[in-house]
């Protein structure tokens, strides 16, 4: 997808521009037909070296920052407040200031004459499809402060999920982290000084020393030829992964790790049945729903087996079937769902299942430093022994020498 330049009038003829990202020019003329603008002129935007676009894009809008954002403006409706009045207050408020320009050129739009879901449409790195379909379906319906309640409760709770995962391998990174940095270490600092001692003794270097000896001695000759193959290889992997073929073959390898598998396999539920839940809560057609859903899911084996499910809901066949045949859904979440096909009750169904996979991750989480501390006692003590054995062992050989 290309970024585009584009000039334009609206109904009142008042003039407009801005940026858009879409695949043709065409796209964009489309899509501000469809927010009530008459095209004018659209340039394609030459694209910016990396280090431009870093330098550019200004502090970069948080999970946390959005998410306060939809709180406040849901208050500030729920109040009675008019939504332009709401905008500007929240851009005299909002500190972040990649925030603050998105919301005063939200404010731009609604004095113009578009509705907040049309405006939202022009800022997708911030807003994405989810969030403009729930708030485009909240001004159908006319209950917008309800919807955007929805939203910032379905955001705070993806951000706690988010803390609680990073503060739970935050231990596990430090100790491994640690260990690697103490490694270094003694190989580039500690077991050089002690190489010169060695040589001056005909005598054979134990084990231990001879393989931080060996480390130490390709890391000083042939470092370049290292740090060249951890840049191939991470282009490798990063291309591989950029195609379809590669990322389904990374999300598929994730579901199978040890510990790490179940816990994301139970998070992609979670999110999968809290997010449809809200979704046809809010009045959104089922076929949608299906699509957002498996658009911000995060994995991309979970996403094809919702796209299963979609095309037997439009074939008429329900949601039941290729949820079964997928062997990713476990029965709690299949039964949950026959039970609520049959009594028209599938979003509060949906929702206790949520629910459920939210205390069996809150479990897993609280219990992971537990069932991982054995392993890094292990790794740690290990490591540790290695070291301290390549630096001593020679000593003492030294000292049965000197005996001698």
């Amino acid at each position: 997808m290309s970024t585009y330049h584009y000039t334009a009038r609206d109904k009142n003829g008042k003039f407009q521009e801005g940026l858009m990202t879409a695949d043709t020019e065409k796209a964009v003329a489309v899509q501000l037909q469809h927010q009530g603008y008459i095209p004018v002129t659209i340039e394609r935007r030459a694209a910016a070296g990396r280090l431009r676009q870093w330098w550019d894009r200004g502090p970069k809008i948080k999970a946390s920052d959005l998410n306060i954002f939809t709180r406040l403006l849901f208050t500030l409706q729920k109040a009675g407040l008019p939504l332009l009045s709401s905008l500007n207050a929240l851009g005299a408020q909002i500190t972040n200031q990649s925030l603050q320009e998105t919301i005063k050129g939200l404010a731009r739009d609604i004095e113009s004459g578009a509705s907040l879901s049309a405006a939202l449409e022009k800022h997708p790195e911030v807003f994405d499809d989810l969030y403009v379909s729930m708030v485009r379906s909240g001004e159908t319906a006319g209950r917008l402060a309800e919807i955007l309640e929805r939203l910032a409760v379905l955001g705070e709770h993806d951000e706690k999920v988010r803390l609680r995962v990073k503060s739970a391998v935050k231990y596990p990174v430090i100790i491994v982290s640690g260990i690697i940095l103490g490694f270094i270490i003694m190989v580039t600092l500690v077991i050089p000084r002690f190489q010169t001692v060695y040589g001056q003794f005909m005598h054979a270097l134990p084990l231990p020393t001879r393989v931080l000896l060996g480390v130490n001695s390709l890391v000083v000759h042939f470092w370049w030829l290292i740090v060249l193959s951890v840049i191939l290889g991470v282009y490798i992997f990063r291309n591989f992964t950029s195609t379809r073929e590669g990322l389904r073959w990374l999300d598929r390898t994730k579901l199978t790790l040890p510990f790490f598998g179940p816990l994301l396999l139970k998070l992609s539920m979670s999110r999968f049945c809290r997010v449809m839940a809200t979704l046809l809560r809010s009045g959104i057609p089922i076929l949608h729903i299906l699509d957002l859903v498996s658009d911000t899911i995060g994995n991309v084996v979970v996403a094809e087996t919702i796209e299963k499910i979609k095309k037997s809901v439009n074939e008429g066949g329900g949601m039941l079937a290729p949820m079964r045949e997928s062997g990713l859904f476990p029965a709690v979440v299949t039964q949950m769902v026959a039970a609520g096909e049959e009594t028209g009750k599938l979003d509060d169904l949906l929702t206790h299942v949520a629910d459920y996979y939210d205390s069996e991750v809150d479990y897993t989480l609280d219990n992971f430093i537990s069932l991982i501390e054995p392993v890094l006692i292990v790794v740690l003590g290990g490591g540790v022994l290695f070291m301290a054995l390549g630096v001593f062992l020679p000593m003492w050989s030294l000292m049965d020498i000197f005996d001698k």
